[in-house]
């Protein structure tokens, strides 16, 4: 069940309402007892990925894909 709270209080205690929104309750913001704004958290707050972002950060070693060690290959077939 949502938390109402009026208008005042939502300005007075917004940094409050917002930290009980990242815990995934929703809080409905009132004015005169009627409802008219509803906050909840975001669904999805991840960042698009852009090609080629990392260039010039990243090294692969000469022997990347060399064959591992027979002792090192063993510890994987166990």
């Amino acid at each position: 069940m949502p938390l109402y709270v009026n208008v005042h209080e939502a300005k007075t205690r917004l940094s409050q309402l917002l930290a009980r929104v990242r815990t995934g309750e929703e809080i409905i913001i009132a004015k005169a007892g009627v409802p008219v704004a509803r906050l909840v958290p975001l669904e999805n707050q991840s960042v698009p990925r852009v090609a080629g972002s990392a260039k010039g950060k990243l090294t692969i070693a000469p022997d990347f894909d060399a064959p591992l060690p027979e002792s090192l290959l063993e510890d994987f077939e166990k």
